[in-house]
């Protein structure tokens, strides 16, 4: 069954001077699209998910990270949230073609203030990557061929990649990947993994 996949980071502080460059440093480690580079969605949540958004922007062609962000820095409080929206690459299986290709697939960087939505944050990490679904990298209902064997691993190992970049790149203290329910993703991406070997 798809699960939601989630990389949580931390860092050392987060005040609100820390938000927008933090986010940067993180966005500046994805590996951006090659036919939807940059970010190309920017959003400002004030105290909590249940309020309206302040502001909404869509991007096209997309903006590099400096120039999204900077959308949102008169707006810098520590109880909101800031999202932004890019795509990077990955294999996806065939839909009627009989290939495999390389499609835009959509990434969701969400920072937190300290204060936003009663302290999120400590839980859920200043700033939240939303991967979207992990079938992008378990692809469980596709035959394992050569080519299969070789995607799925591919987008496994860009997955590991840019998480560890955004930890030692962007001045994490801490990450985690997890899934929405609560399933143990590394277990799942090794039995996938070991079916591919």
């Amino acid at each position: 069954m798809a699960d939601s996949l989630y990389l949580s980071l931390w860092f050392p502080s987060f005040d609100e001077s820390e938000i927008l460059p933090r986010t940067v440093s993180v966005l500046r480690q994805i590996p951006l699209s090659a036919t939807r580079d940059g970010v190309t969605y920017a959003a400002i949540q004030p105290v909590s998910w249940s309020e309206p958004t302040i502001l909404e922007r869509r991007f096209r062609p997309g903006l590099p990270p400096e120039q999204a962000v900077e959308v949102a820095a008169e707006f810098i409080h520590d109880d909101y949230a800031y999202i932004f929206e890019a795509y990077w690459d990955l294999w996806t299986p065939p839909a009627g073609t009989g290939k495999w290709v390389l499609e835009p697939s959509l990434l969701r960087v969400t920072a937190h203030g300290l204060e936003f939505e009663e302290r999120a944050a400590e839980e859920t990490g200043h700033i939240q990557i939303d991967f979207g679904l992990d079938t992008s990298f378990l692809h469980e209902e596709v035959e394992l061929t050569s080519e299969a064997e070789r995607n799925v691993q591919n987008n496994v190992h860009k997955l590991v990649e840019v998480t560890a970049k955004m930890e030692k790149n962007a001045g994490a203290t801490g990450r985690l990947l997890w899934s929405e329910s609560e399933e143990n993703l590394a277990q799942k991406l090794i039995a996938r993994l070991q079916r591919v070997n």
